[in-house]
């Protein structure tokens, strides 16, 4: 794009007027569609090879990096290789394998207490659907939507997470400020097969760009439809 086409981009975000509804579901999907071209490999950065994997990493991801997870990972998998292994944990040295995470005796409580729910309602199977993720021990609605979306496929709602909250306002996707609120407004900008891939869109810029204290607005793909933009 060159810079003449930039600014007319640009000119009706830097408008006092308000965007119609229409405007923005606009806007939203061009920034989707640039953001997909820069990061076309933007997928979960959770390791994992199966659902009870991922479920226990996001679990594990609240309040810590996924990096820190991703260490600490390798030694639960290879330890704990199913529900009912999980179930049968001991908490205290299950507290200390996954410490260095963070707040471990709550984690703990949920991990333990999810799989011994799975085994005793599903047959140590992760379930599919929102419903009964969100009836398991310590898995709520955002952990429920990395599962369904990044190991089943399916796109249930968006997750939002500490960049997907900051840069969606940023955008001016929203103007929450609670992630509840916040997913409901994605959910009715964006096309239903997006969710999922927004949120790993939106983190990954996030970390590469977008970042919190020194956003690099001169490299962002879409800075001219960012109401943000320092540039």
């Amino acid at each position: 794009m060159d810079k003449t086409t930039k600014q007319t981009a640009r000119a009706p975000q830097r408008s006092r007027r308000r965007e119609s509804p229409a405007e923005l579901r606009a806007r939203a999907r061009r920034i989707v569609a640039r953001l997909e071209r820069a990061y076309p490999d933007a997928r979960c950065a959770l390791n994992h090879s199966n659902a009870l994997e991922l479920l226990v990493a996001t679990i594990l991801s609240a309040q810590c990096t996924d990096v820190r997870v991703n260490m600490v990972t390798p030694h639960l998998f290879a330890q704990y290789k199913s529900a009912a292994a999980y179930a049968a944990a001991n908490p205290r040295v299950f507290e200390q394998e996954i410490q260095s995470t963070g707040f471990f005796r709550n984690k703990t409580k949920s991990i333990l207490g999810m799989a011994q729910a799975l085994v005793e309602r599903h047959g140590g199977q992760v379930p599919d659907t929102m419903e009964e993720l969100t009836r398991l021990p310590g898995v709520g609605r955002k952990t429920a939507n990395v599962v369904l979306g990044s190991w089943f496929g399916k796109n249930e709602g968006v997750v939002v997470d500490t960049h997907v909250h900051r840069i969606s306002r940023l955008l001016r996707l929203t103007r929450q400020d609670t992630p509840e609120k916040i997913e409901r407004d994605l959910m009715q900008l964006l096309p239903r097969d997006k969710w999922t891939v927004f949120s790993h869109l939106l983190i990954l810029h996030g970390r590469k760009v977008c970042i919190a204290r020194r956003p690099k607005c001169e490299e962002c793909v879409v800075s001219d439809w960012c109401p943000s933009s320092r540039v």
